[in-house]
């Protein structure tokens, strides 16, 4: 069984002689009150162990923001982004600039070259028909310098002509057959070759016919042979 403490008995003062019980203040001994503090405005809706008098410190107000400091922090990043992006801007600039011209020196000097080579090609062309154009004079000159020549150009034919061959016959020229004759006579005994004079056949040269293939030593055809060595299509007449 619980027990509870015994309230503390209040005793009533009686009102002083002469005075009205309605307006009667009532006075509680010291000694029969607990704790208890002096009251003050400030303890309302407040902290009501503040001591009397003191009051709450007021919030301090924030600082107002430096307007001009910001504009210049604005603008120095604004400063340094656009210079590093400038520089970036030129150096992409430099290279594109040095790739197109790279290529635009190669394709100079490549289409340099080409011209220079064709230029090369036409002065080797006109350069060999003109050494052919020499020789031609020269060979003719020859021709009639030295008509007996011919004999040796008979010659060679018929040693060209395979041993095998059978029904060898010898056309030249009609002024060069007692050149042939006399200057190849020896050759054309030991082939059995008959020597023909054909008009045909131009001065300074010979056709061999034989029964296994024909050669032929003719000035136009030995032309032929000797100016295709040099890249060139001229003609002997």
């Amino acid at each position: 069984m619980s027990t509870s403490k015994p309230r503390p008995q209040v005793r009533n003062v009686p009102a002083p002689e002469g005075t009205k019980a309605s307006v009667y203040a009532r006075f509680i001994p010291r000694e029969e009150l607990g704790s208890f503090a002096s009251w003050s405005p400030g303890t309302l809706g407040g902290d009501a162990s503040a001591p009397a008098g003191a009051r709450r410190p007021a919030p301090e107000k924030a600082a107002a923001p430096d307007i001009a400091a910001q504009l210049h922090a604005a603008r120095q990043g604004g400063y340094h982004d656009g210079y590093r992006d400038g520089l970036a801007a030129l150096e992409q600039f430099k290279q594109s600039l040095a790739a197109q011209m790279t290529a635009q020196i190669g394709q100079l000097t490549q289409s340099y070259g080409h011209e220079l080579d064709a230029l090369q090609q036409d002065m080797a062309r006109a350069l060999a028909v003109s050494a052919t154009h020499l020789a031609r004079q020269i060979v003719r000159s020859e021709i009639e310098a030295r008509p007996d020549v011919v004999a040796v150009v008979a010659q060679e034919a018929l040693d060209t002509l395979l041993m095998s061959a059978r029904q060898v016959t010898v056309r030249v020229h009609p002024d060069d057959h007692p050149l042939v004759a006399q200057g190849a006579a020896e050759v054309l005994s030991a082939r059995g070759a008959r020597l023909i004079a054909d008009a045909s056949i131009s001065r300074g040269g010979c056709l061999v016919e034989s029964d296994i293939g024909v050669i032929d030593a003719s000035v136009a055809a030995r032309w032929k042979r000797a100016v295709a060595s040099l890249g060139c299509e001229e003609t002997w007449e």
